[in-house]
């Protein structure tokens, strides 16, 4: 298996920008795809963008489409979020997850989660 810790987190202002990390360790040898999904309180855990091993295939939510890019260093065993022009919206726990089996939009097909870690936007 996986294992998966984010970083990158922190309270910003709207307009603002961060990137995220998610750093990979243990069975980092197989593909696998890896999405980022975010948690608001009280409600459910959404999907943000997902991205191929390759890299060659990227899949945002539209309310984050020409603001998020998702990128990934395998060498590294790292996978990013940049995040720009970021609103009061987009706070939420913000997750990695990896998949082996496909690239998904459903986070009931990720099988390996980070902990997450928290982005706060001010107004």
């Amino acid at each position: 298996q996986v294992q998966l810790v984010e970083s990158g987190g922190g309270l910003v202002q709207a307009g603002d920008s961060l990137r995220l990390s998610c750093a990979a360790s243990g069975r980092t040898s197989s593909r696998y795809a890896m999405g980022w999904f975010r948690q608001a309180p009280g409600k459910e855990r959404e999907f943000v963008a997902a991205i191929s091993w390759s890299g060659g295939i990227t899949y945002y939510v539209h309310s984050v489409k020409g603001r998020f890019t998702i990128s990934r260093d395998n060498a590294k065993n790292t996978g990013y979020l940049q995040m720009n022009s970021l609103k009061p919206e987009d706070t939420a726990v913000y997750y990695c997850a990896a998949d082996y089996r496909r690239l998904a939009r459903s986070k009931d097909e990720y099988d390996y989660w980070g902990q997450g870690t928290q982005v706060t936007v001010s107004s």
